[in-house]
């Protein structure tokens, strides 16, 4: 047997099994990291290499054919689908989104507070709920799925309450349904291990599958779908930004239905902006009668922390509501205080308990700097009060995209999927063409 590595694994309680590196006791990933400088890699930052040794890590680097292969793609474009940026705009972190927060002065946040409350009165009060259980999906609430498929019944109730409310809209229709013409592709963007369109598949009609994500995933559910026989799988790994879907051959002339669950951040927004032709045709030379066309879509938002003002797709209706880019930072950054509290009770009726009314001539001095005093409120605040404030700003976020989405032609809503306890990333885009 040759020479092991010599790093002690306590949980394993063993010695780690693979190769040292030439005269070092340990393997690469148990050497000590060099004191030099350590980058991303610009081709996938998933790893870091050392900046004196980029140059030849360029050249061997696995992502690098990968990447290579993937722009001479005729559907890749880069940066397609990110939105008109602003000279200079950057990526806002949520490091960078707190501090700001925390740089206010507590007038500002009080008025930052009220402005939401305000807003949030005025365009949210239509965002009924709408949880449903197609019979189509008996297969999968009953369990009577093949027992190798992953089952949590929790994702279950989600996908099967994407599915209904597809089916409510009319853009679904059961497996008893004998008229085949109008069966849709599906493309799932987003999709993970896919197992939104694995249930798609098993309880609808569904001939044309195209899944869409970024990274790899093991115990995907490809592997089920391909043994369906009727089935035309195709899985494309890019990201959402440079889909250019008008250019995938499989789609071409095909009338397509846009799925999504738990779309990360501005993954919403590109998705969005990748589905709705009239933006799509800015970038083709030549609009084509072959070119897919969107019939429905129901896109399951989360992760609003993540948003970025200049990805957002709706900007112009947030700055007519009195809310610019340092807002929208700050809405984001409130977003994630929406899981503060416990979510087994309705939190869309709380009274609010804590009073953020601060006038001018009530300010006392307290001798600290800005930053304490906002940052000692936040503290003080009560976690369902911060909850609430988190799940207004998401509401805030997603009416911004039904809005751009009834601005273009489709016929829309935004609906509490499932009840928050099981997810409290409840809210759900679903939309059709108008016929």
């Amino acid at each position: 047997m040759g020479a092991r590595c010599n790093f002690w694994l306590p949980k394993k309680k063993r010695f780690c099994a693979n190769t040292p590196l030439g005269d070092s006791q340990f393997c690469g990933n148990h050497t000590q990291r060099s004191d030099g400088q350590w980058i991303p890699c610009p081709i996938h930052p998933s790893h870091s290499v050392l900046e004196e040794n980029l140059q030849s890590h360029l050249k061997r680097c696995p992502f690098f054919k990968q990447a290579q292969s993937l722009s001479l793609q005729p559907f890749y474009k880069e940066g397609i689908n990110t939105g008109k940026e602003e000279e200079g705009e950057q990526n806002f972190s949520s490091e960078m989104k707190r501090n700001a927060v925390h740089a206010m002065t507590l007038i500002q946040f009080s008025q930052l507070i009220n402005k939401i409350k305000s807003v949030h009165a005025s365009i949210c009060n239509d965002i009924r709920d709408s949880f449903k259980i197609p019979q189509a999906c008996d297969i999968w609430t009953n369990r009577q799925v093949d027992r190798g498929l992953p089952f949590q019944e929790k994702h279950v109730m989600q996908q099967a309450s994407i599915l209904g409310n597809l089916e409510e809209l009319g853009v679904l229709k059961s497996c008893g349904d004998d008229d085949d013409d109008d069966v849709p592709a599906v493309v799932e963007f987003g999709a993970g291990r896919g197992y939104l369109t694995q249930v798609l598949a098993d309880c609808y009609r569904i001939k044309k599958i195209l899944l869409v994500e970024r990274k790899s995933y093991k115990l995907k559910a490809d592997r089920s779908l391909r043994q369906k026989e009727s089935v035309t799988l195709e899985r494309l790994r890019i990201d959402i930004e440079d889909l250019k879907l008008n250019a995938v051959e499989s789609l071409q002339g095909v009338p397509y239905l846009a799925t999504g669950k738990h779309l990360c951040g501005p993954a919403t927004d590109m998705t969005l902006r990748c589905c709705i032709s009239k933006q799509c045709d800015q970038h083709n030379d030549a609009p084509s009668e072959l070119s897919c066309h969107l019939i429905g879509l129901a896109i399951a938002t989360c992760c609003h922390h993540l948003c970025q003002w200049k990805h957002y797709i709706n900007k112009r209706y947030m700055l007519d509501l009195g809310i610019g880019k340092d807002d929208f930072n700050a809405i984001t950054w409130f977003t994630s205080w929406a899981v503060d509290a416990d979510h087994g009770s309705n939190l869309g009726g709380t009274d609010w308990s804590f009073d953020l009314q601060i006038r001018e001539n009530e300010h006392v001095e307290s001798g600290l700097n800005t930053y304490d005093e906002v940052k000692d409120m936040v503290k003080n605040m009560k976690a369902v009060d911060r909850a609430v404030v988190g799940l207004m700003c998401k509401d805030i976020v997603d009416v911004g995209r039904f809005m751009w989405l009834k601005e273009h032609g489709l016929e829309c809503e935004l609906v509490k999927y499932v009840p928050s306890n099981i997810s409290p990333e409840n809210r759900l885009l679903v939309a059709k063409q108008k016929s």
